[in-house]
């Protein structure tokens, strides 16, 4: 059964009480039941994400700090230090929680989650596109038919995303968290797909070294949607995570 958080802006699903210590992230386009298999009995708190599910979409565009932001309020309802899981765009989010409040986040299991830009030449747009929207800049072609050309042309995320989320999608996958990762401090678990095409692997490890504390498992013939496809792997990190905090109490793991 959904709750409703922050004021009717945020609906989440509770499992085992009502202050757990797991907080679950879903992944852009999803919804907290992605997490279900994973966390199972695990208590925790699963939220549709602003915009997707039963959450009404922010007011403006925001990026992963925005979201940060106006979840934050949400680990003060559960009991810390939290272990947040986060998956794909909900790993964008858990990270800057992390960084932003070191003494509530005891812990993150991030899966597939594009944190880093990935390595070489960025890929560019197809030229067709890159040509409509200089002439869209300078006035010659239509709205309309700008419009045409990035349905035509834009990823199917792209594609499924209406209104303002069209522009947090491009926003989004225009960031990268460099700084972020440098400054959290707590454990790290990094679960990925060797297959993973949406977040390849190669981003795991680079963003590995740039943690404090992280523990990279990369899962064999694993794809981007691990939540779904490998949810023991997820689960046993959490399990991981949690039994660490429970052995040192308001100690670092």
């Amino acid at each position: 059964m959904l709750k409703a958080y922050l004021g009717g802006e945020v609906f989440g699903s509770i499992t085992g009480g009502d202050s757990p210590s797991v907080l679950g992230l879903h992944g852009w386009g999803r919804n907290h039941r992605d997490l279900a298999t994973a966390l199972g009995d695990i208590p925790h708190l699963a939220v549709d994400l602003p915009g997707f599910g039963t959450s009404p979409p922010p007011p403006s565009v925001w990026g992963a700090a925005d979201y940060a932001q106006h979840l934050s309020p949400l680990l003060d309802e559960l009991s810390l230090p939290v272990v947040i899981v986060g998956h794909s765009f909900g790993g964008r989010i858990a990270v800057h929680l992390a960084a932003a409040r070191p003494g509530a986040v005891g812990g993150l299991v991030l899966a597939g989650v594009p944190l880093l830009h990935r390595e070489g030449r960025p890929q560019r747009p197809p030229r067709r596109f890159r040509l409509g929207r200089a002439l869209h800049r300078l006035g010659i072609i239509s709205d309309s038919r700008m419009d045409e050309l990035r349905e035509r042309y834009g990823s199917s995320d792209y594609r499924q995303a209406e209104g303002v989320m069209r522009s947090i999608l491009v926003k989004a996958v225009n960031e990268s968290y460099e700084a972020e990762l440098e400054r959290i401090t707590c454990p790290v678990e990094l679960i990925w797909g060797d297959a993973d095409t949406a977040a390849p692997a190669s981003i795991a490890s680079r963003a590995e070294s740039l943690l404090a504390d992280a523990r990279l498992t990369v899962i064999a013939r694993g794809d981007h949607f691990t939540p779904l496809t490998r949810p023991d792997e997820l689960r046993a990190a959490v399990v991981r995570r949690l039994d660490a905090l429970a052995a040192a109490p308001g100690e670092p793991t």
